[in-house]
């Protein structure tokens, strides 16, 4: 079976950058984000769509394999990251999506150097990557939270039911 890979999903934020730096010259307001996405539910595509609207270009940065594996545990993910990733990419509300091999996302950040970064209302401003947002003059906006929504217990109420 062919894998299917949308135009605008990069292996990686460096791979990402030239097809960005054209959308820049036009002054384009980037705005980034980034997670596992493992399944994509209704509190992603709500936390997505109030993403894009930051902005004029909105990237979603996707956690490698191994990286979920650190975060989530050895069970996870689900789906591996080319799959994640195209279809992050393949949304409507998202510009391209990428790969980044870390748990966190300050290398990404310091590569694309977005306008606006963007977590949910899990997450405060004091995040690890904030200094990096600010240093390049971006700001960091934390959007609204969908109570609810969580892949963790989707898996688990799969696994359930097996």
């Amino acid at each position: 079976m062919a894998t299917y890979n949308p135009i605008n999903s990069f292996a990686s934020a460096d791979a990402l950058v030239s097809w960005l730096t054209p959308l820049r010259d036009q002054g384009k307001t980037v705005v980034t984000t980034n997670g596992c996405f493992d399944i994509i539910h209704a509190g992603h595509v709500a936390y997505l769509t109030e993403a894009a609207r930051q902005g004029d270009i909105l990237l979603v940065g996707i956690n490698s394999d191994a990286s979920v594996k650190r975060l989530k545990g050895e069970n996870r993910p689900v789906q591996d990251q080319a799959t994640r990733c195209a279809v992050m990419a393949a949304l409507a509300m998202v510009d391209a999506a990428f790969i980044f091999p870390e748990d966190d996302p300050r290398q990404f950040c310091e590569i694309i150097r977005p306008d606006v970064h963007v977590k949910g209302g899990d997450y405060s401003r004091e995040m690890i990557e904030t200094p990096i947002i600010e240093k390049y003059g971006g700001v960091v906006k934390i959007v609204s939270f969908v109570q609810g929504f969580s892949t963790s217990n989707i898996v688990s109420k799969i696994r359930d039911a097996s």
